[in-house]
């Protein structure tokens, strides 16, 4: 396999992100599981480069995921129904942490569960893993407990859910809201309330596609998550949303596959953007992103690329 390099080249540009205590070297980061545990595209260009990688959802127990067929394309876009299938935590910190280490970027681990109790013993046995900067809590996923409605369904469930993992970790929390909701806003209000230090949206839209001549859903699970740019005006008008109702930092996500999206994103008020569906299009589109960005900033004589963040004219 060809391993291709565009190294990043001096600037003047400042193209780093403070959230909280950590610092990013530049608001590029890759969407999880878009970009499975990185080993695979560390083939295809020098992961150093990125600002971060949020790996694929991490569970307690190893999850094959749901049944084949699972991706399908759709116009300016993707279903997936992968079903979050993952090596499980313990292989994860054992076999996948120690390859990510190796890079200089930060390291964000998407954690997913079924029950509260799920995350939290996930997010306990991260704690004892070395090299990790940041969760990511995806609260899109069902609570079986509660009929299997997301823990971001509601402002209440939110609270709970990020409350009780915020009591047993010190690491920084970037919480992940589902667009599926009647109001994006308050939920996102919930969770900066009970302890997170930035939020990440969005997550799929709910959608589905259909086979006309043999009349069968392309997906075995009939319905999936839509992802890539198809979604994008959906994801810029919600970040810019919450945005302006939360003092933490946003981190957008949804159809960002060039440098004009990403500078949309910051624009509506993101800190730091995504890029997930683009990557299986284009494995580049992150490293062309950031080297964008430093030519926007110094055409334009930007010195902080957080100039930038927030500052939408009405």
């Amino acid at each position: 396999m060809v391993r291709y390099s565009m190294p990043g080249r001096w600037s003047l540009t400042d193209l780093s992100v403070r959230v909280g205590k950590t610092t990013f070297k530049n608001p590029v980061l890759v969407a999880s599981g878009t970009f499975g545990y990185g080993e695979e595209y560390s083939e295809l260009f020098d992961l150093n480069q990125l600002g971060g990688i949020v790996t694929k959802s991490i569970t307690l127990n190893p999850r094959e995921g749901n049944p084949p067929p699972r991706t399908c394309e759709t116009p300016s876009g993707m279903l997936n129904s992968i079903g979050l299938a993952n090596v499980g935590v313990d292989r994860f910190i054992q076999e996948k942490i120690p390859f990510l280490n190796k890079f200089n970027t930060n390291i964000i681990i998407n954690v997913a569960g079924s029950t509260p109790e799920e995350y939290l013993r996930v997010v306990e046995k991260l704690n004892h893993a070395q090299g990790i900067d940041m969760l990511e809590i995806n609260i899109s996923c069902p609570n079986v407990k509660e009929g299997g409605m997301a823990f971001g369904s509601d402002p209440e469930s939110a609270h709970r859910c990020t409350s009780s993992i915020r009591k047993v970790t010190n690491y920084p929390l970037m919480v992940k809201l589902t667009p599926n909701v009647k109001d994006i806003v308050e939920i996102a209000q919930a969770v900066e309330d009970s302890g997170a230090d930035c939020i990440s949206l969005i997550n799929t839209l709910v959608g589905m596609a259909i086979d006309f001549r043999i009349k069968k859903p392309l997906l075995k699970t009939v319905t999936g998550g839509l992802s890539g740019p198809a979604i994008k005006p959906v994801a810029l008008a919600m970040v810019w949303k919450v945005s302006q109702k939360v003092k933490i930092p946003v981190v957008g996500i949804g159809g960002i596959t060039n440098t004009q999206d990403a500078l949309e994103f910051l624009l509506a008020g993101a800190s730091l953007i995504q890029v997930g569906t683009s990557n299986f299009v284009d494995p580049q589109t992150s490293v062309r992103i950031i080297e964008g960005l430093k030519d926007y900033c110094e055409k334009n004589e930007i010195k902080r690329v957080m100039e930038i963040v927030g500052k939408l004219e009405n």
